[in-house]
């Protein structure tokens, strides 16, 4: 069964970036533009692990995981961040908000493939 992941970015060409690297790697990918769309998508179909930006409009990234790990449905999914953001003091508020991972932009499409495959067990 293929994997299948959600994406959140306010940037549409990152989320193009992302969706082409993990697509030829083999998943499924589903984005969203903001938190609350994240959210909403994530609650209306089942995904293996999602992958998100921090700074956004709407809703960040922080309080999407945040506002995640309260549901039931979602607690258990992994979620990593990919973002500009580098600061090791945020980096340890997410892990507290429950993220997976941390991965910094620019990206490496074949870092993250192997991210996906790392944190998917697959």
């Amino acid at each position: 069964m293929t994997a299948s992941i959600l994406t959140v970015d306010d940037s549409p060409s990152i989320r193009v970036a992302i969706k082409i690297a993990l697509t030829n790697a083999g998943y499924t990918v589903t984005e969203a533009a903001n938190g609350a769309e994240g959210i909403e998508k994530a609650q209306a179909a089942a995904f293996d692990m999602i992958i998100t930006d921090l700074n956004m409009p709407v809703m960040d990234g922080l309080t999407m995981i945040e506002e995640m790990r309260k549901l039931p449905s979602l607690m258990g999914v992994p979620i990593v961040f990919l973002t500009t953001e580098s600061d090791a003091g945020m980096k340890e508020r997410a892990k507290a908000a429950g993220a997976t991972g941390w991965l910094t932009k620019p990206f490496d499409p074949d870092t993250l493939a192997r991210l996906a495959k790392k944190v998917l067990g697959r």
